[in-house]
């Protein structure tokens, strides 16, 4: 066990760095990952470059976060697997949306899982969160899979809520609320 909140086993979160622009425009403008990011336009490389030099405002008045999931202990340095957004941040209520995601050549080795992890505690022991939520697609098979194992349970149908341009799909509510606190 590491004694840093945001440090895991193979896997550790830190803020962006205005060397991640180059990165989070690529990522940002890649049409495959659109459909769960609710992206419907691209980025140009200046909003990115805006986004990552204004992400040291106050979560209090942005309402949301990002954290960079960096791979540990590599051969070749800082590899960047994915990101883990917090959204929607609502101090009165004590809650917020969370979302991650893990680029191709990483996904299904369990980092989604482990930064998840360090991102709950992060959330429930230093935000002082009572409850995290996620939206998931019902074919999104993958990320049901991870936030149930994680504890997330069902708590809501959105009827026709997504749109893909040719039929209206469902969208399904996640919560796991921090019993602890």
């Amino acid at each position: 066990m590491h004694d840093d909140i945001l440090t895991g086993v193979n896997v550790r979160l830190r803020a962006l760095e205005p060397g991640d622009v180059d990165l989070l425009y690529a990522w940002e403008n890649d049409t495959s990952v659109w459909d769960v990011s609710n992206t419907l336009v691209p980025f140009s490389r200046f909003q990115i470059e805006e986004y990552v030099l204004n992400t040291h405002h106050d979560l209090f008045r942005t309402r949301q976060l990002r954290l960079m999931v960096d791979l540990n202990d590599t051969d070749e340095g800082d590899i960047f697997a994915g990101t883990i957004d917090l959204f929607d941040f609502e101090p009165f209520h004590h809650r917020a949306g969370v979302g991650v995601l893990i680029r191709e050549p990483y996904r299904k080795k369990g980092y989604a899982y482990e930064a998840m992890e360090l991102f709950i505690r992060y959330a429930f022991n230093k935000l002082q969160l009572h409850q995290l939520y996620c939206n998931i697609s019902p074919d999104n098979v993958i990320s049901l899979k991870l936030f149930e194992k994680l504890g997330f349970l069902k708590c809501g149908i959105k009827k026709d809520w997504m749109h893909n341009g040719h039929t209206w799909q469902e969208e399904w509510m996640f919560q796991l609320i921090n019993h602890g606190g």
